[in-house]
Parts: structure tokens; sequence; C-alpha cells
């Protein structure tokens, strides 16, 4: 994953113009390298989102942070712009040794951090840095090879195959100027901690040595527990919402008989010209019989479970990205941490068993500013869960019949 710096001769942070608008921050506002301002206007990014702005300035001046934010809001580039800026700004000027990262990013679980790599990839287009993921399922020596092909600049990974390299003494964690904790209700929920501890514990020690970032979907006590034991003097953003479900996002129950559903789905798919959604099952065998009965009836859908192998899963997410694919049929495990631009659609299929679920869930779709659907199809086995998603989301769902064409024999 290295990326080769191009020719910044001809481009200037002035070549991106954005307006200054009243009680918006721009990302012009923080100074930073014009190598990283370049991938930022590539991307497209103008204004900050609230975590963002909140956090980016405290991120430059070297502060801890304790970041809550609801998913879909924009923190994997605000703790990307922030340590990609230190490591622009304070280059090291001495011969490094390999496989010493300067920073680490930990995530729960391979998707996200493919994700969060792929994000600081395309942030570090400009820039000579190097960023590399160390996740599991993926090929060991691949994974040994790239961290041979240079010095480490950025490293995300997820718990369990960092830990395999740190024990094998092929990863040096002593030099890590910035850790950033991913996710840490989530690592807390899968039984990560303890890797976590370990991995903290082969890192220089907090406050001057070294700067932590944590974020977390929710602060409970045990993650601000965790959070207090692992930064130094930290500041607190608490990006507050009137509810845990985007604005940008319209939610929908069709009311349906179980026996019906997958009329609705498969007509609802084709007479709205769906060319991206995301259906989710509880179970990897409903994921599995739902995918194959689309692909027999000539939709392009394909499976992401976690009994898929993680080469394939990466595959799917590729074919899904580009559009060779137009139905990602997932369990949970694409719930949290996947960014797909121009995912236009989730369907519950069926209605999670845990509310919170539902959050992230939907949070796949009207991200960053987008708008997107959520359609909910909820019949005599799940329409019980309505009141609890409310309860959760603090949204009144809108439940509705379906239209008497969206039931009609394939």
């Amino acid at each position: 994953m290295n990326n080769t710096k191009t020719n910044n001769s001809t481009w200037l942070p002035a070549d991106f113009v954005v307006e200054k608008v009243a009680d918006k921050q721009r990302f012009h506002d923080f100074s930073l390298p014009d190598d990283l301002m370049h991938g930022i206007a590539d991307l497209g990014f103008e204004y900050c989102t609230p975590i963002q702005a909140a956090t980016i300035e405290h991120a430059l001046q070297g502060q801890d942070i304790i970041g809550k934010a609801q998913t879909g809001t924009g923190k994997t580039a605000a703790f990307l712009v922030g340590i990609i800026t230190d490591l622009l700004d304070f280059p090291h000027t001495h011969k490094r040794k390999l496989a010493e990262p300067r920073s680490l990013i930990i995530a729960p679980t391979r998707e996200l951090a493919l994700q969060i790599a792929s994000d600081a990839e395309q942030l570090c287009k400009h820039t000579a840095l190097h960023v590399i993921s160390m996740v599991g399922g993926m090929d060991y020596t691949k994974q040994r090879k790239e961290l041979a092909a240079g010095p480490v600049d950025i490293m995300v990974a997820t718990p369990g195959r960092l830990i395999d390299f740190v024990r094998s003494k092929e990863v040096d964690l002593s030099n890590v100027e910035v850790l950033v904790l991913d996710e840490a209700d989530r690592m807390l929920s899968m039984g990560f901690i303890p890797d976590v501890r370990t991995i903290i514990r082969h890192t220089p020690r907090k406050g001057e040595e070294r700067q932590t970032l944590l974020y977390s979907a929710t602060f409970t006590d045990e993650v601000m527990n965790l959070a207090n034991q692992w930064t130094d003097d930290p500041v607190t953003v608490e990006i507050q919402s009137d509810t845990k479900t985007t604005d940008t996002v319209h939610q929908q129950v069709f009311l349906v008989e179980k026996k019906d559903k997958y009329k609705l789905l498969r007509n609802f798919i084709v007479q709205n010209n769906i060319e991206r959604v995301i259906v989710f099952c509880n179970r990897r065998h409903q994921t599995r019989e739902l995918a194959e009965k689309l692909k027999k009836d000539g939709v392009r859908a394909a499976l992401m479970s976690g009994e898929i192998p993680q080469h394939k899963r990466v595959k799917t997410l590729e074919d899904f990205k580009s559009g060779k694919i137009q139905v990602m049929v997932a369990t949970d495990v694409a719930g949290r941490g996947i960014h797909i631009d121009g995912v236009s659609h989730v369907v519950n299929y069926h209605l999670p068993e845990d509310a919170d679920d539902y959050v992230h869930r939907i949070g796949r779709t009207g991200r960053a500013g987008s708008t997107g659907v959520s359609i909910c199809f909820a019949c005599e086995d799940d329409s019980f869960m309505i009141p609890e998603i409310e309860e959760e989301t603090g949204v009144k769902l809108n439940c509705i019949h379906p239209d008497p064409e969206l039931l009609q024999d394939l």
C-alpha cells in the first residue's frame, strides 16, 4: 500500500475554492499541509462535519481526545487529518527501521480496518506516506511482505492479527506517536479488550510520548473507564443528536406477511430501479438463501457474512462499489464501519433482534450529508420489535401496507 508522491507543482490550495459560510468550518481554516489539502480537494471535502469541526484542532495541538458521534458522521477523516498532518509536519530525518509504525489505528472488524486504510490512502494520495493494513483472514505472508516494503507511517489493524505480529516480534510498536482506538464500545462487546490492553502495553506511555484518540458510538461506564486508563487529560467531545438516526435517511416500514417478503423485495428493487442496496438478514443461512433466490431471478446479488472467506468479502465489496453487484445481502458483519458511496437504500429484510443494530444498519445510507432510504419488512415474526426500535432511535416509524403491485407474482 505504498503511496508514491505525485507532482504537486501545478496545484495550490488556492485552486480549491471554498467560500466562507457562517457557522461552517472549512478544511482551509486549519492550515493543513498542501499535499493533504490536495487529497481533501480530490475527495471534494469542503466543510467539516460536526465531529471534524470539534476534534481536528485538538488533534493538531497533540491533545488526547475521547470522541462520541453516531455512525456516518466523518470521524474517520477527523482523526486521519490530524495523523497525516503530524506525519508531514514532523518528518523523521533519521533512517527508520521497518515494521515500526509512527501511527496505529485499531478497529474491531476487518471491514472497518480495510475501509479506514482505504480512506487513509486516498487522503495520502499526494504524499509519500506508507499506509498498511494488518487484518485477520488475509494472507499472512502478503502482509509480511508489505511490512518489508518500507517504513510504515500509518498502520490500521484488528487486534487479533496485530497481536500475532507483535508477539512474533515482526512488528515493533515502541515508536507509535499517535494511537487511535475506533469503535471502543464494539471492541468491548466483541471481547477484544484484553488484546487491546496487550497491544497498548507495547506502545510508548500515554501523555508526552503518545497521543491517544478514542472514539465510541456510546459512552457507557465501561467505555469511559477504559478511556480514562488509556488517555492523558483528554478533551471529551460528544456530538449530540436529537435522534440516533440521521435526518437524511427516510425511514419506512412495510407491514407484510412472511410468505410475501421475497416478492416485495424483488418487486421493490426492480420497480424503483435501485442500483445499490444493502439487504440485512439476521442469520447466515437466511442471507445465503436470499442471495441465491435473487441471482436466480436475474438480480446482481452477492452475499456478505462471516462464513465468506476474507478475500472473497474484499472482492464483493469492490464489486459492490463499482456497480457490478446491485444487491449486497448481509448479516450485521456489514452493519458497522463500511462506507460505500451511493448506497441509496438499506432494507431490513428481517428486523434486527437488537434495536441498536438497526441504527448501525441504516447508517450505511444517508452518510455525510447525502440522502438515503431505509425500508423495514415487518411480519408476524418480528413486528414486535418496532416499539423497541422507535424507543432506541427516538423516531416514530411510518408503518404502511405495500401497494398491490409490489406483491404481484414474479
